[in-house]
């Protein structure tokens, strides 16, 4: 029975420390959990793409090996922290070096992993195993894009500011080159050609999500973004969703419903949630103020006649047709229907009805700023921002629970 604890979800978290480009002069602080989510955008897009003429069946496979991928890789970043990229390359070039530093990270992950169930734990060293032997799966070739992507994003931040830098020419040429073997793939070329293509503009419009910090106007150690946010939701939702038994769809679906579900922030930035309820009716303003910017000024970029197919996940993912992306819905018929909880667990579980959790994903948002809370208080930064915060979600979930094994108010107990 898979299970959720404290060391996993302080694992997860622990992204928003890991430093980028450290030994670079850098406009910002660059952090492993921004660049994470941004590579996840990517290959969210890089799947729909390239897996159009797929079965049902197949697409659901590839749907999941690139999430859970994408987990893994996180996972194994985090073990591995500050060995520069060219050391680590050097390393996975050598089959025999990579196993035994992949045997390594596996033993440091394992205590905080293994919980996840068996089936999880399975998967991980299958896929490092592939690794190791040189995966070349489209799953692989994919993540390995959206990693290319989101790497060289980052580093045309810090270009300019480091020209005195002789690393940086081969930098250049060793994203340009990776990019380039990935041309096959349907949407490579135009992420490639940046802004100046519809799928290039809005993701890197997607990558802007990283300067805008949470909690803006309250001191944090760490400060998150809400790009990094959005990538700990989507791995708190796929880890409950693994937990309440959630099929692949519903998994899958879960994921990338948390990674976008606050993408309407690049239109209204960061409102907090006492500002959304201090006055009757200002909720409700602030989502149809979203929903019409999220039509003209990011939906239109893909164009419903060119990316129809993208709009339309993404509207199911934010739960436009249905109001709110914390409803719990199915499709039918072509059309998002509320449901329950228990349909969900029950008679709607199933890959078909393409299911998707709005409780449990209200829940990791709720935790993943628990997360934020917490962490900062436990490195000395004390305000009352954060300690109504800490308490007024500890309060919310004391007596809540998903399953009779999954209970959130023991889970946030572990905390004390």
């Amino acid at each position: 029975m898979a299970s959720i604890r404290k060391g996993l979800l302080q694992l997860v978290f622990s992204g928003s420390f890991m430093k980028r480009w450290n030994d670079k002069m850098r406009p910002m602080e660059l952090v492993e959990v921004d660049k994470q989510a941004h590579k996840m955008i990517v290959a969210w897009l890089l799947f729909e793409l390239n897996s159009q003429n797929l079965s049902a069946g197949d697409r659901t496979v590839l749907g999941e090996d690139i999430v859970r991928g994408g987990i893994y890789d996180y996972l194994y970043r985090l073990v591995i922290t500050d060995i520069k990229p060219p050391i680590f390359y050097q390393i996975k070039s050598n089959p025999a070096h990579y196993q035994k530093l992949t045997a390594w990270v596996l033993n440091e992950l394992q205590p905080r992993v293994q919980p996840l169930g068996k089936d999880f734990w399975d998967g991980m060293k299958d896929h490092f195993e592939r690794q190791v032997s040189g995966d070349a799966s489209l799953a692989s070739r994919i993540l390995d894009a959206a990693h290319l992507f989101a790497s060289r994003w980052e580093f045309h931040l810090i270009r300019d500011m480091n020209k005195w830098d002789e690393e940086m020419d081969d930098i250049e040429d060793n994203f340009r080159r990776g990019l380039e073997a990935h041309l096959d793939l349907t949407g490579v070329r135009q992420l490639i050609e940046g802004p100046s293509t519809r799928l290039g503009k809005f993701a890197f419009m997607c990558g802007q999500l990283r300067f805008q910090k949470r909690w803006s106007q309250t001191p944090r150690i760490p400060e998150t973004s809400v790009l990094g946010h959005m990538f700990i939701v989507a791995c708190l939702a796929y880890f409950f969703s693994i937990a309440v038994g959630a099929c692949p769809v519903r998994r899958k679906n879960n994921f990338y419903a948390g990674l976008f579900h606050d993408i309407p922030e690049l239109l209204t930035r960061d409102i907090i949630s006492p500002v959304k309820s201090s006055v009757q009716g200002i909720g409700d303003l602030i989502r149809e103020y979203e929903g019409r910017e999220l039509e003209r000024r990011l939906f239109s970029i893909l164009d419903r006649s060119v990316y129809g197919g993208l709009v339309d996940r993404l509207e199911y993912f934010l739960g436009i047709e249905v109001g709110s992306e914390f409803e719990s819905t199915i499709m039918r018929n072509g059309r998002a229907e509320i449901v329950s909880w228990d349909q969900l667990q029950g008679p709607y579980n199933r890959d078909e009805f393409c299911p998707k959790d709005g409780r449990m994903l209200k829940v990791c948002d709720h935790l993943a700023a628990f997360l934020e809370a917490y962490t900062a208080l436990s490195n000395g930064i004390t305000n009352a921002h954060l300690q109504q915060a800490s308490w007024r979600i500890r309060t919310l979930y004391q007596n809540q629970s998903l399953t009779e094994e999954l209970h959130i108010g023991a889970l946030l107990a572990d905390f004390d």
